[in-house]
């Protein structure tokens, strides 16, 4: 294992704030993760209490009903992510309502951190399971976690099937099966996904982001993102730097 790649992807994940922008919006990342179910990383942002989280503006003479209001803001975020994100809607706003009932009668700063957290978790964690709702066997589901969580490694077929313990071929046979992918086109949707991400919020170079990633050479990584989203990297960037928050010298 490549110990520096390894290390830079999770300075990424981590979010390590001198090598980051300052100005990103963090509520365009923090639903992001929520609704694509990546709970490793929502973890690292809900470090934070919610009672200390820099930028909550007075909503209330009353710290803890200002409290409440922004508790009731990111429920209803929550609730609209991950509906866009394939939850029923009935599911995501009967949760919300759930939370919302029960940070209404807490009375302190810390019990409406701690409901906040349990209750981003819980959305994360649902968006997660339905990530692989279509997924009926215990192997293909552990695959799918494997490569979520080594996305800044080189993964093969072999380390897939030696990880739950089945005949290469048949796993991949049973991974497509059940996805409709490739056990290599799943892999490289995947890596290429958090490739967009990193392009917006992170300022590592186009190089850099296909060394972290485990692409062969920046060259394939610029060949297969062009060839997934029709613009390259550096586009890709540049087009979204309003959104980013990024100057041209980082692009």
């Amino acid at each position: 294992m490549d110990l520096k790649k390894e290390h830079l992807y999770h300075e990424f994940i981590q979010r390590e704030q001198e090598f980051l922008r300052a100005d990103y919006n963090p509520e365009i990342e923090f639903y992001s993760y929520v609704k694509s179910g990546d709970i490793n990383s929502l973890k690292e942002l809900l470090s934070e209490k919610l009672s200390e989280k820099k930028g909550l503006g007075k909503l209330s003479e009353n710290p803890i009903q200002s409290l409440k209001y922004h508790f009731v803001i990111t429920a209803a975020m929550l609730a609209r992510y991950c509906i866009e994100g394939g939850m029923p809607l009935s599911d995501s706003y009967n949760l919300s309502d759930f939370y919302i009932q029960k940070a209404d009668k807490l009375k302190t700063e810390d019990e409406l951190s701690e409901l906040h957290f349990s209750m981003c978790l819980d959305y994360t964690k649902r968006m997660k399971n339905l990530r692989k709702k279509k997924i009926t066997s215990m192997p293909v589901a552990k695959v799918i976690d494997y490569i979520y969580d080594n996305l800044n490694m080189r993964i093969t077929l072999t380390d897939l099937a030696e990880h739950v313990k089945l005949n290469p071929s048949y796993l991949s046979r049973l991974f497509k099966q059940e996805t409709g992918f490739t056990v290599s086109e799943y892999i490289r949707s995947r890596k290429l996904a958090t490739a967009q991400n990193m392009l917006i919020y992170s300022e590592f170079t186009s190089a850099e982001i296909a060394s972290i990633l485990a692409f062969p050479s920046q060259s394939y990584f610029t060949e297969v993102f062009r060839k997934e989203f029709g613009t390259t990297p550096t586009e890709y960037r540049i087009n979204h730097m309003f959104e980013s928050g990024l100057s041209k010298k980082n692009v």
